[in-house]
C-alpha cells in the first residue's frame, strides 16, 4: 500500500432451518470486472487547445510534513508532488489498472520464474535526474536496500515486496535492470513507483531527513522549486531536462486552505482546483444560475430572513426597549454584513464549475468482533442482513448526480481487474432473517431487560427515530433523497499509520451455535468458495449443500415446531433451549432484543467534525434500519482528530463507519486490513490494520498463495476467493464509493475529478481563448 494510502477499506435463505445457496452462473473476469461506476471529469482537451505558460493553484488540505512518500507522516500532498517530479515504473489508468509508464519505462516483464523469479526492467534511454545523470540500476538497488526491512536504521513506514528481493543487478547496460526474487511476487509491478534517486535512499541520514523538505534531484515534468513553510505552499516549476511531453503549465502551486475557508478561497480567485464538499458544490451551481438573475437571492442568509423575521426584527429595533433594541440592531448590522459578503463570494464562484466522479475508495461499516455481542458471528450477521446498502448509496450519491451503487467488493471496486461482487457470500437485506439470527444466538425480542440506574439506553437519537418510523418502514425508500446527507460530499475518510496494541483477546467465549445456526455458517462458507468457483457450484447445488448438518437441523426443526409454536413464535431459526423464536407480523412488534436481562445495545462512533454530516446521516439510516430487527444504537460523537486513533485503532466502538482506498495490488495492499489478529510476545493484540479484529486463517492464506502467484489470472481468483470469505465473516460491510467532487476553473483544462487515473501533469493548464474542452464521457 503506499504510504498515503497506508494513512489513511444473501444469497442465503433461513426458514424452518432450511438454508438454500442462489444459482451461480459462470461468467468471465472481464464481465465481473465490469467498467468504473463513474468516469473522470477533468475537462480533456487536447494540448494544442491549451495554452503555454500560466500558474495553476492546487488546494491541499494540509502541508506535507515530509517529501519522501515512504515515512509513516506521508500524505495526500506527498503523493501529488511525488506525482509530479518522480518516475513511476506503473501508473494507474481510468480502471485502476496498473499500465506501464512509456515515459520512464521501453518494457518490463517476468523473464524467469523457475527457480527464482527474475523481472527484466528496460529503462527509456532518455529517462534522467534533474542533474543530467542515466536512471538506472543504482536508483533500484538504493531504493531496495533502504525498503527492505533488513536495515532498522531506515525510518520507513513500509516494505511490502521489497522484502522479497534478494538482488538487483545490471543487465546487459545501466538502463537494463535484473531484479530477482527470493520468493515469487505477483504484485511486482507495485515496485519503484515512486523511484526516488540513489542520493536520496543511499543512506539512512539522507533517507530520514534529506528528503522531507527538499527534493535536490528529481526526475518528472515539474521539479521542486521551493518548499514555503510559513506561506504554506509548495512550488513546482518545468524541469528543463524533462524529455517527454513538457508541461503546459509554468508553475504548478499546491496551497493548504483548510476546507472551512475553501469557498472564500475560491470567492477570492486565490486557487484554481479544490476538492469540496457538497455545500460548497451547492453554491457554485446556484452562482452559476443566478447569473445575470435581479433581486435578492434564493439562498444563503438573505434567503433565511423571512418577512415574518424581516419585520419582527424592525419592531424590536425600533422598540420602546433601548437595550433589546440596541442588541437587534447589532443582530441586524451583523446578517446586513453576512448578506453582502454571501453575494460577493457567489459573484466570485462564477468563475467556477463543479467537477464530479467517485473516489477509488470505499465507505464500511466497521463491526468490532473483539467483545461484546459482535463477537458472535451471527450478531454481525444479523446486524448485516438488516442493512439496505442500496438505500444507503443512495443517500449520499444521488442528491449529487452521482451513480449509485452499493460496493460488491472489500479488495477492488467496479472496472479493476480483481473486482467481483461477492457479496451473495453473505445475502441481501433480508429483516426476518436477520432476526431469526439473532434468535440463533439467543437474543429474544421483548425479554426482561434491566437498564443500569442512571443510563437510558439507546440512540441519543431515539426521539427522531420514533418519529422517523412512519416513513421508514421497510418496504419503502421514499425518503433517500430527505435528509440524505446533502450537506456534505465528504463522508470522512479515516486512514491509518500505526498498528493498534489494544490488549485483549480476539477469542470471546460465545454460546455454541444451535443445530441450525452450524448448518448456516457451513453454507455460507461453502457458498463464499463457490462464489469464486462457478463450475464446482454448478456442480454442488445438485447436491445436498448442507449434509448432515441440514439433516440435523431439519431433524431439530421437526422435533420442536409444535413446541415452539404454542409459545406463540414462529417456527424458523434455533436459538439455545428455552429461547423463544420471533413472533410473526411487524418485526418491530417484539421490541429491542434482549439477553440474560441486558438489550441488544451497539456503541455507533462518529466524527463530530463540519465535513461528517453526509456520514452521520448514514449512521442515522442504519441505527433505524438495527432497531427493525430489535437491535438499539447508542451514538457517540468524537472529534475528527481523535475519531481513529483513540476510537477506530484502539477498538474502543461496536460500530463504525470510515473507508478504504482501493487498490490496483489487493493481494500486498489488503493483507493488513483483514489479516487474523494474533496475540504479541507483550500480551497485546496485534491487529495490523484490521481494525474490526474479525479474520481467519484461511483468508490469510489465501491473501499469501495470491501474493505468490505468478499466473495473473489465478492470483485473481484468489483474490476474489479471500473477499468471499471476508464476506461470509461480516466483519465489514462495504457500503458505497466515495464521492469525488472539485471545484475548478471554467477554463481549466484535464484537471479535475480524476477517479481512478493518475493524473497527467504535463497536460493541465489553461484554455486558450475560444477553445473549448471535449464533452464529458457519458456514464456507463
Amino acid at each position: 500500500m503506499s504510504p498515503d494510502r497506508a494513512r489513511l477499506r444473501s444469497a442465503v435463505f433461513l426458514v424452518t432451518g432450511v438454508l438454500a445457496l442462489p444459482t451461480l452462473s459462470a461468467c468471465s473476469s472481464q464481465d465481473e470486472a465490469g467498467v468504473p461506476t463513474a468516469g473522470q471529469d477533468i475537462a480533456p482537451a487536447a494540448r494544442d487547445l491549451v495554452a503555454d505558460g500560466g500558474t495553476m493553484n492546487w488546494a491541499l488540505d494540509s502541508m506535507p510534513e515530509t517529501l519522501n512518500s515512504f515515512q509513516s507522516d506521508a500524505d495526500a500532498g506527498t503523493s501529488r508532488i511525488a506525482g509530479a517530479v518522480l518516475p513511476s515504473m506503473f501508473r494507474l489508468d481510468a480502471q485502476g489498472r496498473a499500465q506501464q509508464n512509456k515515459d520512464f519505462l521501453e518494457s518490463a516483464k517476468v523473464v524467469e520464474s523457475e527457480p527464482k523469479q527474475v523481472v527484466l526492467y528496460k529503462l527509456n534511454q532518455q529517462a534522467v535526474w534533474s542533474d543530467g545523470r542515466e536512471i538506472g540500476a543504482d536508483d533500484f538497488a538504493a531504493q531496495q536496500r533502504a525498503l527492505s526491512g533488513k536495515d532498522s536504521a531506515y525510518w520507513t513506514a513500509r516494505n511490502a515486496g521489497y522484502d522479497r528481493i534478494e538482488k538487483i543487478e545490471r543487465g546487459a547496460n545501466n538502463l537494463e535492470v535484473r531484479v530477482t526474487f527470493d520468493k515469487p511476487y505477483a504484485d511486482w509491478r507495485s515496485l519503484f513507483s515512486p523511484l526516488y534517486p540513489k542520493e536520496v535512499m543511499g543512506t539512512p541520514d539522507s533517507f530520514n531527513d534529506g528528503a522531507r523538505r527538499k527534493l535536490k534531484v528529481s526526475a518528472g515534468p515539474f521539479a521542486v522549486q521551493v518548499f514555503d513553510a510559513k506561506a504554506d505552499e509548495v512550488t513546482l516549476v518545468r524541469n528543463p531536462r524533462w524529455w517527454g511531453r513538457p508541461a503546459k503549465l509554468s508553475k504548478l502551486v499546491l496551497r493548504e486552505v483548510p476546507r472551512e475557508k475553501r469557498a472564500a478561497a475560491l470567492a477570492e480567485g486565490k486557487v484554481d482546483l479544490a476538492e469540496i464538499d457538497a455545500p460548497e458544490a451547492r453554491r457554485i451551481a446556484n452562482a452559476a444560475r443566478d447569473q445575470g438573475a435581479q433581486g435578492p437571492l434564493s439562498h444563503g442568509p438573505e434567503a433565511q430572513l423571512t418577512p415574518a423575521k424581516a419585520l419582527r426584527s424592525w419592531a424590536l429595533a425600533h422598540g420602546s426597549d433601548e437595550e433589546a433594541a440596541d442588541s437587534e440592531k447589532q443582530v441586524r448590522e451583523r446578517t446586513t454584513k453576512a448578506i453582502k459578503r454571501y453575494a460577493t463570494e457567489q459573484s466570485g464562484l462564477r468563475g467556477y464549475t463543479v467537477r464530479k466522479s467517485l473516489e477509488p475508495a470505499y465507505t464500511q461499516l466497521a463491526l468490532n468482533g473483539t467483545e461484546g455481542p459482535l463477537a458472535d458471528d451471527r450478531v454481525r450477521r444479523a446486524v448485516a442482513r438488516a442493512l439496505d446498502r442500496d438505500e444507503l448509496a443512495k443517500a449520499v450519491l444521488s442528491p449529487l448526480g452521482l451513480p449509485a451503487k452499493p460496493v460488491g467488493s472489500h479488495l477492488a471496486l467496479a472496472g479493476q481487474q480483481a473486482y467481483a461482487d461477492n457479496s451473495g457470500a453473505l445475502g441481501d437485506q433480508d429483516t426476518t432473517e436477520a432476526r431469526a439470527l439473532l434468535a440463533d444466538a439467543g437474543w429474544t425480542p421483548g425479554g426482561p431487560v434491566k437498564e443500569p440506574k442512571g443510563k437510558t439506553a439507546g440512540s441519543e437519537s431515539d426521539a427522531k427515530k420514533a418519529k422517523a418510523d412512519a416513513d421508514s418502514d421497510e418496504n419503502s425508500d421514499g425518503d433517500s433523497a430527505a435528509g440524505s446527507g446533502q450537506d456534505s460530499g465528504d463522508d470522512g475518510t479515516y486512514v491509518v499509520g500505526e498498528d493498534d496494541q489494544k490488549p485483549g483477546d480476539s477469542g470471546t467465549s460465545v454460546l455454541a451455535p444451535a443445530p441450525a445456526a452450524a448448518y448456516q455458517r457451513a453454507a455460507l462458507t461453502r457458498q463464499a468458495a463457490s462464489l469464486t468457483a462457478p463450475r464446482e457450484a454448478d456442480k454442488e447445488k445438485k447436491k445436498d449443500p448442507g449434509g448432515p448438518a441440514k439433516q440435523q437441523a431439519e431433524k431439530h426443526a421437526e422435533k420442536h415446531t409444535d413446541k415452539q409454536a404454542a409459545k406463540g413464535g414462529a417456527p424458523g431459526a434455533y436459538a439455545p433451549k428455552g429461547t423463544a423464536a420471533p413472533a410473526s407480523g411487524n418485526p418491530a412488534a417484539g421490541g429491542p432484543m434482549a439477553k440474560d436481562g441486558k438489550p441488544l445495545t451497539l456503541r455507533f462512533v462518529l466524527p463530530s467534525g463540519e465535513g461528517s454530516e453526509s456520514l452521520r446521516t448514514v449512521a442515522e439510516r442504519i441505527s433505524r434500519m438495527l432497531e427493525k430487527i430489535g437491535v438499539r444504537t447508542e451514538t457517540a460523537k468524537v472529534a475528527d482528530d481523535s475519531y481513529f486513533k483513540d476510537h477506530i485503532a484502539s477498538g474502543q466502538y461496536d460500530l463504525a463507519l470510515y473507508s478504504w482506498p482501493a487498490s490496483a495490488f489487493p493481494a500486498t495492499d489488503a493483507r493488513p486490513i483483514f489479516a487474523k489478529p494474533v496475540p504479541a510476545a507483550d500480551g497485546s493484540l496485534n491487529v495490523e490494520q484490521n481494525y474490526t479484529r474479525v479474520g481467519t486463517d484461511h483468508i490469510d492464506q489465501l491473501f499469501d498463495q495470491a501474493m505468490g502467484e505468478l499466473d495473473e489470472d489465478e492470483s485473481r481468483a484468489l483474490v476474489k476467493k479471500a473477499d468471499a470469505r471476508i464476506w461470509a465473516e461480516a466483519g465489514s460491510i462495504p457500503l458505497y464509493q466515495r464521492p469525488q467532487l472539485l471545484a475548478a476553473r471554467t477554463n481549466l483544462a484535464n484537471a479535475g475529478a480524476f477517479g481512478f487515473q493518475a493524473p497527467a501533469y504535463e497536460d493541465m493548464g489553461f484554455l486558450k481563448q475560444g477553445a473549448k474542452p471535449a464533452a464529458k464521457p457519458a456514464e456507463k
